[in-house]
């Protein structure tokens, strides 16, 4: 089933890059006692991902904060390289860019799809949430397009 509002996000082990290379951190260690915006995307480089999702993120992170959200992480089906390339070409410095590499954590969620038929294997859905202390507090998820998963779509729900 679905992550749900009011759900504990599950405490999986992810990649982030460090300074020696890929480094595992824990979602539960990331999400416990702060509020953060986590949103995912299908993948790393990828046209509306790298043009609006990522970029408006980037734009409005101080805001983001200045509402009281201690950490923005962006998810996505790719390694730690990829994440962390992606990252560097969108200036994202003020976002936390974690690698869900086997798809493990998006599956867990229940926020899978399958892109076998286009070579892309199974990717994440585009999804936004806002968690408090680990609890899911907002989930959006937009099948198409960014109507309730943007920057400023999150920023209007805080």
């Amino acid at each position: 089933m679905t992550i749900q509002v009011g759900d504990k996000v599950p405490d999986f082990e992810l990649r982030v890059m460090g300074s020696n290379g890929p480094e595992a951190v824990r979602t539960g260690d990331l999400l416990a006692g702060k509020t953060v915006v986590m949103f995912a995307v299908p993948g790393a480089f990828t046209p509306t991902c790298s043009a609006a999702h990522l970029p408006g993120f980037v734009v409005n992170a101080d805001k983001i904060r200045a509402k009281g959200v201690d950490s923005i992480i962006c998810t996505s089906v790719n390694d730690a390289f990829v994440m962390d390339a992606w990252g560097k070409a969108h200036n994202a410095e003020d976002v936390i860019m974690l690698a869900d590499g086997l798809a493990e954590f998006a599956e867990a969620l229940d926020l899978t799809q399958d892109r076998t038929a286009a070579q892309m294997g199974i990717r994440s859905q585009r999804y936004a949430m806002i968690v408090d202390d680990g609890i899911v507090r907002l989930l959006n998820i937009d099948e198409k397009g960014l109507e309730s998963t943007s920057a400023e779509a999150i920023l209007a729900a805080l």
